[in-house]
């Protein structure tokens, strides 16, 4: 099985992103939601979410379900003004 260049550079920045302790998909679902609240307020990240912030970097399904929160968040913000 051969593959692209571009699938070898996904897979090197999988990689090179892995951190000692991760969470997996169940758990930063859990939490996505008080992680897309900071981060659209513009608020620093607090420490028990940077695990949050790790897994969307390499999870596309989950930075998926982020983005789609966040487009929601400001949906409902924009109709509460």
């Amino acid at each position: 099985m051969s593959m692209t260049g571009e699938e070898i550079q996904r897979l090197l920045d999988v990689v090179r992103d892995t951190q000692a302790v991760e969470i997996d998909c169940d758990v930063c679902l859990m939490q996505v939601g008080e992680f897309a609240e900071d981060r659209l307020a513009g608020k620093p990240i607090a420490e028990g979410l940077k695990a949050i912030e790790q897994h969307l970097l390499i999870c596309p399904e989950c930075r998926e379900e982020f983005e789609a929160l966040c487009q929601a968040i400001n949906a409902l913000k924009k109709t509460a003004s």
